[in-house]
């Protein structure tokens, strides 16, 4: 199907393609069972260039557009989830915040460690009590003799705990002021952590469902002094900073889920050509072959929606909206596909030796993360004016 790439999206798609059968999809297993992230294979996207898809050359990128960091996220979450969302969270949600509003000397700074892929960055805003509703935030930082003395704690943090994680970007309440009505209102704003950093603690990494070469752990910050250069953007304006980002990575994150739905259609469409039932293959079935072409059908939708959220993010267009639709289907497609594919596969897909099994075991968290499909569709019914789209 054309879905209007340029001949340079073409080359990259291909290219993508190539590393993720050939090098991704083999180590795959082997890391999902050891539970650790892969650094060679890390290391090897990096010199792709893939962590630097989205920046500008001067700062050690590779100069090319969003649509082609989300295009190399899909390819490949085809093989590895875990390997997709170390992409896409290291660059999405914690290097772009630094690139839309960090300071000059900030992105000259860290940019380019992050686009080589040497360094991983995180984005720490949930907390115990801060996940969908993150002004619920509790983290506090304050202002001391020209430092920020940060405290709190934070939870399901993405790349926060690697041998490579240089940076962690928290959200932190740096005042408070008093409504009208007698109501406290806090001032979130965005602050910069090196790591490692004294006072940060990184505990133990979960014990999760899926996503197991993913690195995710929760943070403890206990006194960590850092200096008051070290605020992203301006103070106040950490929430609202915060929720840009996370309506740009929501675009990434749903070509995720894309590329996990057609990994499980690829997938389910090569076993029922080969698996012999009753005397013919499991394809010439009506009925297999009706549930493929219903993931095909999800598959398109998911790749539709993100790209056009994509486009018109890059043209300057509103997309918030867009982008909560990209990640409500992507999300849902996903899921969807990798059901019906452990199906088809029958006991096979349900050995975690199988690339499907995996896929239904990681697919369940794209419809929590980066926001649960509630808040996706609380975000959609708003951008409809629709009275009851509040909580």
């Amino acid at each position: 199907m054309s879905y209007g790439f340029t001949p340079q999206q073409q080359e990259l798609i291909e290219q993508v393609r190539e590393f993720a059968d050939t090098v991704v999809r083999p180590a795959s297993y082997e890391y999902d069972t050891k539970r650790e992230l892969p650094y060679g294979i890390i290391k090897q996207m990096g010199d792709l260039g893939l962590f630097g898809l989205p920046f500008p050359v001067e700062y050690g990128g590779g100069g090319g557009d969003y649509v082609s960091f989300c295009l190399a996220v899909e390819q490949i979450s085809r093989m590895d989830q875990s390997l997709g969302v170390t992409l896409e969270a290291g660059i999405g949600l914690g290097a772009m915040p630094i690139m839309r509003f960090g300071t000059e000397e900030q992105r000259r700074e860290w940019i380019p460690r992050f686009a080589s892929g040497e360094a991983l960055a995180a984005f720490g805003l949930t907390e115990a009590a801060a996940g969908s509703d993150a002004g619920g935030t509790c983290t506090t930082a304050e202002l001391i003799d020209g430092e920020w003395v940060i405290n709190g704690s934070k939870q399901f943090i993405t790349n926060s705990g690697t041998d490579i994680t240089r940076l962690i970007t928290i959200t932190a309440v740096t005042g408070r002021t008093t409504r009208a009505d007698g109501t406290v209102k806090k001032e979130l704003s965005a602050i910069l952590v090196p790591v490692p950093a004294e006072g940060l603690t990184v505990g133990p990494a979960y014990d999760k469902v899926g996503w197991h070469t993913s690195d995710t752990h929760p943070l403890t910050l206990t006194n960590v002094r850092v200096p008051e250069a070290n605020l992203l953007g301006e103070r106040g304006r950490g929430y609202a900073n915060f929720l840009e980002s996370l309506d740009e990575g929501r675009i990434a994150f749903a070509a995720l889920c894309t590329g996990a739905a057609q990994g499980c259609l690829e997938e389910a469409i090569r076993y029922a050509q080969e698996r012999e039932v009753f005397g013919r293959a499991l394809a010439d079935n009506q009925h297999t072959a009706f549930m493929i072409a219903r993931m095909q059908a999800r598959v398109h939708s998911a790749r539709l929606t993100w790209l056009n959220a994509a486009r018109q993010m890059a043209a300057g267009e509103p997309f918030k909206m867009q982008a909560s639709i990209a990640k409500l289907t992507g999300s849902e497609a996903a899921m969807a596909n990798a059901r019906d594919a452990s199906q088809i596969f029958g006991g096979y897909g349900y050995l975690n030796e199988n690339l499907v099994a995996r896929h239904y075991r990681d697919s369940k968290v794209l419809e929590i993360g980066e926001g649960t499909t509630e808040v996706q569709l609380m975000v959609i019914a708003r951008g409809l004016g629709l009275a009851g789209a509040g909580l």
